[in-house]
């Protein structure tokens, strides 16, 4: 909305003068503007700014309205169409300087293309989006600024991109190609992957919906994980997995077992927790080591 003019007018009691007639301004009304003490005669021949529609001087006793450097009557501004008073009302003001309501502004560019403003003449290739209007060539990508045309398309606020840049600008990159994952995609320790990237280290089996396990920042499944690179129970010589019967395991210098394992080789007294002997690649409990 245009603003309107603020000039303090008072009336004086001690003696004043105008500052260019020295008329004193005691009991009189005056205008002051720029820190300056001016009687309204003066302000509206020397003061007074151009009311922007009828040309005449906007006087100190008169509502004055501005917008962008511009001053009007209040009574001047009106709609350049209808001549709606638009003192209280939504506006627009048009590159040719005249001023609209709402109503006629959408009427004039109902016709105009968004992206370079001129009129789009009737046949001639068009877009029309979110019921607004675009010359064929002048819908374009946001990022590469390529035409549309006949492409898929994103909107991102106001703005319009094709698939590809959408992609490259918007979309989650894959924690293992890093490349857009433009549908689907699983997501692994908050980090997301193309479900045809998160397989197997080893035999590249896809792992979406199976079971599997890391090792050092590799993905196996169950099968490649037991052959090669879980460790060896020491005891039974099957992998140490983690899975299923028997998750726990034990560990003593370069050796591991299966917590279930983890007997003595003569009575088979488990020594899970228990003080135990090693001699000889195996593990005693203490009475029978003593026997040894």
């Amino acid at each position: 909305m245009p603003s309107p003019r603020s000039y303090v007018t008072s009336t004086m009691t001690d003696r004043f003068d105008c500052y260019y007639c020295r008329d004193n301004l005691h009991g009189k009304k005056y205008v002051k503007k720029d820190e300056k003490h001016v009687c309204t005669k003066c302000f509206d021949k020397l003061c007074a700014n151009t009311c922007a529609e009828c040309k005449r001087p906007i006087g100190a006793d008169a509502k004055e309205l501005h917008h962008k450097n511009r001053y009007w009557h209040e009574d001047c501004f009106r709609c350049a169409k209808c001549y709606k008073p638009l003192a209280s009302e939504p506006f627009s003001a048009r590159d040719d300087g005249k001023i609209m309501c709402g109503k006629c502004s959408s009427r004039e560019d109902g016709n105009r293309c968004q992206g370079c403003y001129k009129v789009v003449m009737p046949g001639s290739q068009n877009v029309e989006y979110k019921n607004k209007l675009w010359h064929e060539e002048c819908f374009t990508c946001f990022e590469c600024k390529q035409p549309i045309r006949t492409q898929s398309f994103l909107a991102k606020g106001d703005d319009i991109f094709c698939v590809p840049c959408h992609d490259k600008k918007f979309a989650k990159k894959c924690f293992h190609c890093k490349q857009a994952i433009t549908s689907g995609g699983i997501s692994y320790q908050d980090q997301p992957w193309h479900s045809e990237c998160f397989v197997c280290q080893t035999c590249r089996k896809p792992l979406a919906g199976s079971r599997f396990t890391s090792h050092e920042n590799h993905v196996y499944c169950v099968d490649c994980y037991k052959t090669d690179v879980a460790k060896k129970c020491h005891g039974c010589k099957n992998p140490i997995t983690g899975f299923g019967h028997g998750t726990n395991v034990v560990n003593y210098e370069q050796y591991s077992w299966h917590e279930y394992c983890f007997n003595c080789k003569k009575c088979s007294l488990s020594l899970a927790n228990k003080r135990f002997v090693f001699n000889q690649d195996h593990i005693y409990c203490s009475d029978c080591a003593k026997k040894l």
